[in-house]
């Protein structure tokens, strides 16, 4: 486990019941949910107190409801060994990311999880106490979900529901020729930190580590950016798999090129840093994944309507490339995808691996 000096999660433990040191039998399925995740359904009349088979969701008049499903394996998305509230928080910040891509307010989320029977109860509470500090901090509830042993490794999913007004929706479909291309925050924090838990980078000082390292446990979804995406947004998608890779799924869907500038690519000190160090390249950075931040396309006849936006929403918003019709795409060498990369002097500079893929 990397020490990051502090717990995020402790403050939000003396929400959840904390395991009985001195009960000789481990808690049975029930008796883990009414000590662990009943306490987070409070609050969602909705959940039922987790007593029942189904949960209950009233959607407001003239509203929509906004689903979305991610997973997470140990050994593939987080490091066995990580601590188990930074695993939770990951978990349900990737989902919340999803939702702020469409623009939507979380809602309520149900959980899957499948242990090992030999996984200690502490890593449960810690794991508990995760969620109850993210849910106290972006208004969410949970209201549902399963739980099974597995034999493999710790496996974790949620679905999260959030609320939109009907028919606002930013969906990945919807970008036209000519459209100009936004991303949120800064991008390859996360990679770098990943790198820095692998110790595949050289000395870094001790604040940036720390910077990277929160950047890879604890993503920041932007919820904040629903009034930006509708100010003018086309489509849009969350930075998961890497920026040139989710670029790339809007772009495919409409049929179209995606010219991205490697210098105006948003990027935070410490990885200016580590770029000028050549502890890392542009290239990295734009497909290394796990950002959590937004890529959308905005009209430029909407550029003045979302920079407003967003500077109401106080949201860093950076200009970055813009969309051509694929037919123009010619004069490119053979790349990936349809997002390319150029260097200042209009050079496709675009890898062979937009980002991350599982098969």
């Amino acid at each position: 486990m990397v020490d990051t000096g502090t717990d995020p999660c402790t403050p939000a433990l003396a929400a959840v019941a904390k395991p009985d040191k001195a009960a000789d039998q481990p808690l049975g399925e029930f008796d883990r949910i009414a000590r662990y995740f009943r306490p987070l359904a409070q609050g969602f009349p909705g959940a039922q107190g987790l007593r029942d088979d189904a949960a209950y969701v009233t959607v407001p008049p003239g509203k929509e409801l906004v689903v979305t499903t991610d997973a997470m394996v140990a050994g593939v998305h987080f490091f066995p060994d990580d601590a188990p509230g930074l695993v939770a928080s990951k978990l349900l910040r990737t989902n919340l990311s999803d939702l702020a891509a469409k623009g939507a307010e979380p809602l309520a989320y149900s959980l899957v999880t499948s242990l090992p029977r030999t996984l200690p109860e502490d890593w449960l509470a810690g794991f508990a106490g995760g969620l109850a500090a993210d849910q106290a901090e972006f208004g969410i509830h949970l209201l549902g979900g399963d739980s099974t042993v597995t034999d493999g490794p710790i496996t974790l999913a949620i679905s999260a529901l959030g609320l939109i007004d009907a028919g606002t929706a930013v969906r990945r479909v919807g970008a036209g020729p000519g459209d100009l291309v936004f991303v949120t925050g800064t991008i390859g924090d996360a990679t770098l930190g990943l790198a820095l838990v692998r110790q595949r980078k050289g000395p870094v000082p001790e604040d940036d580590r720390q910077f990277l390292l929160d950047r890879f446990y604890r993503p920041r979804p932007r919820l904040g950016v629903g009034p930006v995406l509708r100010a003018g947004a086309t489509a849009s998608a969350d930075v998961s798999d890497g920026l040139l890779a989710d670029l790339g799924h809007i772009v495919r869907e409409s049929g179209l090129v995606a010219v991205v500038e490697a210098g105006r690519i948003p990027l935070s000190p410490p990885a200016r840093r580590m770029l000028s160090g050549h502890a890392c390249t542009i290239t990295d950075l734009a497909t290394g994944g796990e950002d959590y931040e937004v890529v959308f396309t905005v009209p430029p006849a909407k550029r003045a309507a979302v920079m407003a936006a967003a500077a109401k929403a106080k949201l860093t918003i950076t200009e970055i490339g813009s969309l051509r019709p694929l037919a123009a795409g010619g004069g490119f060498t053979d790349g990936t995808g349809p997002a390319r990369l150029v260097d200042a002097m209009g050079r496709d500079i675009t890898p062979r691996a937009a980002g991350w893929q599982h098969f």
